[in-house]
């Protein structure tokens, strides 16, 4: 394994300055890092993949599950703590907006200050932390009261703050997770398959929704519409079940191994690294020998002067540019219509309440028919758009599918908005506009939405690739605070809903603006990490250090 190729380098090396016992102990560890990372890149898809593809993906399930419930939830919270005529109730757009918002604006702060951690100390060490505060958070919210001097929905705003913190931290550390320990031939299906868990948490919500009305239909039906006791109890109980998923996924990211790049190029224990390779790709498993004797090498070395050094290079920061911005443009729209849909589904009356349906009963019905129309938006667009990108991910190229799916994201939206008035008209007019709608969920999954996500993970070197996926997805995230207070501030201009055609008019904007930012991002496809770096890899090791203890939590091969 690892350490038999490294044996064959050096032997078979020839070493120009080997008669100098500490260049030839260079050339030796310089020659063994590349050994243990081709063996990492060349590796066939085994357990260990599988493994990390499972506990990555269940953090995005746990996450999509938790952001977009509350795209219903809110219905729900407006029916108990809002205003309006009986069966009628709602949340001001101020309340919504605020509910809806908090979860995005805690990701920039986490995905930020995670991205920069996991750098710093480590994938590992930070790998389970950020789940720890989604649990806590999602519970938090479901036994969240009012009292005299509190506000119900103030209370759910924070801790809805607090757990976009979490899962904006799950987004660098999974991706470069997922990356660090993937093959480069099989790299992008492994990135795509944990994200595409999204999809799956997304209908996981409308479905659990469904159940959950369902199963209190009797009760609510004889409520007083005035109270609806048992709406209160249906929210706490769909966003509750958030936790579920977490807790379950939460020992095996204690549990994951650190990755083999950062202990070589960050904690620059080439040794231990190659060892570590050897070991995960055989077994799979691992044990913690704290007496090991680590030797470290010199090695470019994460700071503020080298940040600053690497990011000067034009071909370095067009490339995060083009990642943040792209990533930026895509989270208008994503978030946008993914956070409202109940809002665009009722906009174009698609299973909306009879008028004569009154109390109770409108509420029922309303609710069901919200959660039908995600579960087809779902099934219909969503889910299908990742499982296509996980096809072609490898073959195609990132660059050409985020190309793609912007030039039809803005087609679609142009059609929709200018189109909206006669797409509407009728119920046959509107099936052809919840088709476009779907088609536009489709393609952006099997575009931008995926890419933007595997780009950030690949193409920075290992000391900053981290930090960078956290800027680039905080810069998304960005994008879906402006596009949530949009939303909210513009969709009534005229009437209620009056304005959703020109919010459509100008997602379709934003799409086209990312079909330019994506001619700055390069094609990552079939290429080493270390290649993607834009770093030479010969004689990356500069030197030797003195021999000290092992760092806690290093790994060494059973």
């Amino acid at each position: 394994m690892a350490t038999q190729v490294v044996d064959r380098v050096s032997s078979t090396s020839s070493d120009p300055q080997k008669g100098d016992p500490a260049t030839s102990a260079t050339y030796a560890l310089d020659e063994k890092r590349r050994a243990a990372l081709a063996e990492v890149d060349n590796a066939k898809f085994g357990w260990f993949h599988v493994k990390v593809s499972l506990v990555a993906g269940v953090g995005f399930f746990t996450d999509a599950y938790d952001i977009f419930a509350i795209n219903i939830a809110a219905t729900m919270l407006g029916y108990v703590y809002g205003t309006g005529a009986p069966g009628s109730q709602a949340l001001t757009s101020n309340e919504s907006l605020g509910v809806k918002v908090a979860t995005p604006i805690g990701n920039i702060f986490g995905q930020f200050f995670f991205g920069w951690m996991a750098d710093l100390v480590g994938r590992k060490r930070m790998y389970g932390v950020e789940l720890m505060i989604i649990i806590i958070s999602t519970f938090g919210q479901a036994v969240a009261g009012q009292g005299h001097a509190v506000n119900v929905l103030g209370v759910i705003i924070v801790w809805r703050f607090l757990m976009g913190v979490g899962i904006g931290g799950d987004y660098p550390l999974s991706a470069v997770i997922s990356s660090e320990f993937a093959s480069a031939r099989s790299r992008g299906r492994l990135m795509t398959a944990v994200f595409a868990n999204q999809g799956w948490g997304q209908l996981a919500g409308a479905i659990v929704a469904y159940v959950i009305v369902a199963a209190y239909k009797d009760t609510l039906l004889k409520d007083d519409p005035a109270v609806l006791g048992s709406v209160d109890a249906m929210w706490r109980i769909l966003i509750g079940l958030g936790c579920v998923p977490g807790a379950i996924a939460l020992y095996f990211r204690l549990t994951i191994p650190e990755t083999p790049r950062f202990t070589m190029d960050v904690e620059r224990n080439v040794k231990q690294a190659a060892q570590d390779v050897d070991n995960f790709l055989t077994t799979g498993s691992y044990y913690v020998d704290p007496d090991a004797v680590v030797q470290r090498v010199q090695a470019p070395k994460a700071t503020r002067a080298d940040f600053l050094a690497y990011y000067s290079k034009w071909e370095n920061l067009r490339l995060l540019l083009g990642c943040a911005w792209s990533w930026f443009a895509l989270d208008i729209a994503f978030y946008g219509l993914g956070l409202n849909s109940s809002i665009i589904l009722e906009a174009i009356g698609f299973g909306s309440p009879s008028k004569s349906l009154v109390g109770a009963e409108k509420v029922y019905v309303n609710l069901k028919n919200i959660c039908v129309g995600n579960i087809i938006l779902s099934v219909a667009g969503l889910i299908p758009g990742y499982w296509v990108s996980f096809l072609f991910i490898d073959s195609w190229g990132r660059k050409p599918i985020q190309l793609m799916g912007f030039i039809v994201l803005t087609i679609l939206f142009v059609i929709m908005g200018f189109g909206y008035d006669k797409l509407t008209a009728t119920p046959a007019a509107t099936k052809a506009f919840v088709f476009l709608y779907c088609l536009a969920d489709f393609f952006q999954n099997f575009g931008p939405n995926t890419t933007t996500f595997i780009v950030p993970g690949e193409a920075f070197p290992t000391r900053y690739r981290s930090t960078s996926h956290g800027i680039a997805a905080a810069s998304g995230k960005l994008g879906a605070v402006i596009s949530q207070v949009g939303f909210a501030r513009l969709a009534n201009i005229g009437g209620t809903n009056n304005f959703v055609k020109h919010i459509l008019e100008i997602l379709a904007l934003f799409m086209l603006t990312g079909v330019f930012s994506t001619l700055l991002i390069q094609e990552t496809k079939q290429k080493t990490l270390e290649d993607l770096s834009n770093e030479k890899q010969e004689g990356f090791i500069e030197g030797v250090s003195s021999a000290s203890p092992a760092m806690p939590g290093s790994l060494t091969a059973s």
